[in-house]
């Protein structure tokens, strides 16, 4: 495996650019690519706006912020991925769009650099068999927001090498993240026990148990949890919940993971949570108030 000095992130929404961010901190060149310029501006700003933040907590310093966001560099074709050694890929949770952006990718890359998914449930060794180098595919699924949450996911598929995993958890040290290993199962570890659990209090919405607020209060208050179930899964993106519970689903075979028909509803509504401006609750308001 090569030294890692480049690193490439295919998608600059919000886990995209929250990569960037602690991939840039940790001293990393970073070549931060989407389709359109102008989603790669806004995370640009969003990371400059971010970093500008930790400044103001005193968390890093001004010439520390400056140094970083110079080692970011904004792209939109796929061929400047290819001096990359290591290509975190962060697009959107769909089999089909991952499988077409690795056939596009794999003629640019170098003949020994690594791609990384930040996928939350697909499986690597799926993954890998898309390329054709799957020894050098792996899981790397990071947490939202990236600057803030500390663990890293590492999955391997069945052809990961050793090196492979060695340089990819060698990174997420770097970058600060304290890294867990979990098998090429549905879900990994987290979200094979968070999901569920969102899911479950979807369903008591759905069932009359309880109200929005109540929900969300009862986990909060009596479980200690930092906001609740139904405010998570605003916040996580409540399309991306629902392809997690059918990746689960799907792959474990039990109905206990069948998704929610109010959560497959609201998706189809477009109500997607904070991205969207309205999930479980409307973000339109100040301070949101349930939208159910």
């Amino acid at each position: 495996m090569p030294s890692i000095h480049t690193i490439g992130v295919l998608g600059a929404g919000q886990m995209g650019n929250g990569i960037a961010h602690v991939a840039a901190q940790a001293g990393y060149e970073v070549l931060l690519h989407d389709i359109d310029r102008a989603i790669v501006e806004r995370a640009l700003e969003t990371i400059g706006a971010n970093m500008a933040r930790e400044v103001n907590r005193g968390k890093i310093d001004e010439a520390a912020r400056t140094a970083a966001l110079a080692r970011i560099r904004g792209e939109t074709a796929l061929e400047a991925l290819g001096t990359a050694e290591l290509v975190i890929e962060a697009a959107p949770e769909n089999p089909a769009l991952k499988a077409d952006l690795y056939a596009r990718l794999a003629p640019h890359l170098k003949a020994d650099s690594i791609l990384a998914s930040n996928t939350s449930s697909i499986s690597i060794t799926w993954l890998g068999a898309q390329t054709p180098f799957p020894e050098r595919v792996v899981g790397m699924h990071f947490f939202n927001p990236v600057p803030v949450m500390e663990l890293v996911e590492l999955i391997r598929g069945m052809a990961t090498s050793d090196a492979t995993h060695a340089a990819v958890r060698t990174v997420a040290e770097r970058m600060g993240r304290r890294p867990v290993e979990s098998r090429d199962a549905p879900g990994f570890i987290a979200n094979r026990i968070l999901v569920p659990m969102l899911n479950e209090a979807i369903f008591a919405l759905h069932e009359g148990v309880g109200g929005v607020a109540d929900i969300d209060a009862a986990i909060r208050l009596g479980l200690r949890h930092p906001m609740g179930p139904l405010t998570l899964a605003d916040y996580i993106g409540l399309d991306t919940l629902l392809a997690i519970a059918r990746v689960l689903h799907e792959g474990l075979g039990d109905p206990k993971y069948r998704p929610c028909p109010l959560l497959v509803r609201l998706v189809d509504a477009g109500w997607l949570g904070v991205k969207s401006g309205r999930g479980f609750y409307d973000y339109g308001t100040d301070p949101p108030t349930p939208a159910l």
